[in-house]
């Protein structure tokens, strides 16, 4: 029986920081941490994320980045452990980084900077690996966990479960967090892909398929009441919408139910463009097709036409705009500023970035993540009911959630 303080399961972006912090935390007590994972690869999820480079934050992070039951949970771990706390280590690394857009912050080099860091982290703090190894049953009694494992028989006084989301199956992922909490009463919020390309019915979706590879900036909405609006590039696929502005409105989809677009490129109600438009067009002897082309300008002409031949009445793209009242202009103005699609599906977790629900928050206490059920068991990471936006505020909350739960198990009478 190999015996541990800490033990953390999943080696990824929180695990690794998590059993670092630990061990750095606990030096001079004898502590032993280690870290398992079932892979052979350390931390695939970090290595092939934004293109290689690894988005691994984001300079402005809040509670309203994120998508909960509880929206108000993560409010505590993300404020004890911020962006400036995490880009520190980067620095104190000598890792180059470079800002995109919106305070979304990449690795100049590759991720593999990132990967390396994180294991002379854990290397620094003394924490023992075990890997590849997987864990096939886990007990709790008299205060403190046994497990089962292909590195034989394990007992630790503290469990972190760093790992359960689903995204990406082809890197290891597995469902293996989402079991353990249900074995411990753990309610779980259900699961599905987010951050994730949508579908649509094939035969609605022929007149599109031409398009496949267009992009356009918009604004993106997904269904739920409390989806807010998104300023992201579209992209047209064969089989759907991708692109940044839908893999955020996937994340508050649900199944049934439209997204709305604003394809006007400015942020306008389609009121309010109608009157526009009619006040453009007054006195005008353009054809509809020919005007609408100056006025979308920012449209590529094959979306222009497909919309056109989609949306319109046969010939009518050839009217005068002159002779259009004001009910034409405002069925115009919908179809452009709020278009409405129901997608049928989406790309499932092959494609997602991420994995919305998880183990419930309320179960789990907002400062520590520690479980509410069993005492020394922690959640953190993508495993909990918290999914981020896309733009780095996913690896933030595996960064603060797991130095929320490391200062949890470092406190005195933990």
């Amino acid at each position: 029986m190999r015996t541990f303080d800490v033990l953390v399961i999943g080696a990824g972006a929180a695990g690794m920081h998590c059993a670092a912090q630990v061990g750095q935390g606990a030096a001079g007590r004898g502590w032993r941490v280690g870290l398992l994972d079932h892979a052979e690869k350390l931390a695939e999820k970090i290595r092939i994320s934004g293109g290689g480079r690894c988005n691994f934050t984001n300079r402005t992070v809040g509670p309203d980045n994120f998508v909960s039951a509880d929206p108000a949970f993560a409010r505590m771990a993300l404020k004890a452990y911020t962006p400036n706390h995490f880009i520190a280590l980067v620095r104190k690394h000598h890792i180059p980084f470079h800002e995109k857009h919106k305070g979304q912050l990449f690795c100049d080099r590759s991720s593999e900077d990132l990967i390396a860091m994180l294991q002379r982290e854990c290397q620094d703090a003394g924490v023992q690996w075990l890997k590849p190894h997987s864990v096939t049953a886990v007990q709790w009694a008299d205060g403190c966990f046994r497990l089962d494992s292909t590195a034989g028989p394990l007992q630790a006084r503290h469990l972190v479960v760093a790992t359960g989301g689903l995204p990406v199956p082809k890197i290891g992922a597995t469902d293996w967090g989402l079991h353990l909490a249900k074995q411990f009463g753990h309610r779980l919020i259900d699961t599905r892909p987010a951050l994730v390309p949508l579908t649509f019915d094939a035969a609605h979706w022929a007149p599109f398929v031409e398009l496949a590879g267009v992009s356009l900036p918009v604004h993106s909405r997904g269904s739920e009441p409390a989806a807010p609006w998104f300023d992201e590039d579209l992209l047209f696929t064969h089989r759907g919408l991708s692109g940044p502005a839908v893999l955020q409105a996937s994340s508050y989809w649900s199944p049934g139910q439209p997204i709305s677009l604003n394809l006007a490129g400015q942020d306008v109600s389609p009121t309010e463009l109608a009157a526009q438009w009619a006040g453009l067009a007054s006195g005008s002897r353009a054809q509809l097709d020919n005007w609408m082309a100056q006025q979308l300008a920012h449209w590529p002409r094959r979306l222009l036409n497909t919309w056109l031949n989609t949306s319109l009445p046969e010939g009518f793209a050839q009217r005068r705009v002159a002779e259009l009242g004001k009910k034409h202009w405002l069925a115009l103005a919908e179809q452009v500023a709020q278009w409405q699609l129901v997608p049928t599906g989406t790309e499932g977790y092959r494609k997602a970035e991420v994995m919305r629900g998880g183990v419930a928050t309320a179960d789990l206490n907002p400062k520590t993540l520690a479980s509410r059920k069993v005492p020394g068991l922690y959640f953190i990471g993508e495993v909990v009911d918290v999914t981020g936006w896309l733009g780095g505020y996913n690896f933030q909350w595996a960064w603060a959630s797991a130095v929320a739960a490391a200062r949890g198990i470092l406190a005195p009478g933990a």
